[in-house]
């Protein structure tokens, strides 16, 4: 199996560590099972130079905003805007597999909001969450969620 591929954003750094200790952990499975793909990663900010993806990639982003409930009224997303116009830029949304999403539970209904919205907006599922930094468990169960989408994807 090909790399999966992670493009991700990380304001304070939660998503990027998290990013960080996935990509060993896939090493990890890989050493053990090489039919197990290992991970290449992207960090996408501010200053990231806009490009044309032409691999499949999964999307890694935390939830920043500001107002609203989640649920009935109005939320604006904050600080991850440049992740959702660089899925949006040219044809790169065609490529996008799937989202996962990362927050604070204690945010109730805005847990992962930003990821549910991108996944509703570009089509495509929201493949897995995990709180702030994640935990051991989390590489384990995001790690098996994005395998298996991409396993679905390439029997389609």
């Amino acid at each position: 199996m090909q790399p999966l591929r992670l493009l991700f954003i990380s304001i304070e750094g939660n998503t990027r560590s998290f990013v960080e200790h996935l990509t060993a952990y896939a090493a990890k499975q890989h050493a053990v099972d090489a039919d197990l793909p290992e991970i290449e990663s992207k960090e996408i900010s501010e200053a990231s130079d806009f490009s044309d993806e032409t691999r499949p990639y999964f999307c890694f982003v935390p939830t920043y905003l500001d107002g609203g409930n989640g649920i009935d009224n109005g939320v604006k997303e904050l600080m991850t805007n440049v992740m959702g116009e660089y899925i949006a830029y040219d044809n790169n949304a065609r490529q996008l597999l799937g989202v996962v999403g990362s927050g604070n539970r204690n945010f109730n209904e805005q847990y992962c909001l930003t990821a549910k919205r991108y996944a509703q907006q570009f089509n495509v599922p929201f493949v897995a969450n995990y709180e702030l930094r994640g935990v051991p468990r989390d590489e384990t169960r995001v790690y098996d969620a994005l395998v298996a989408r991409a396993k679905e994807v390439a029997q389609a």
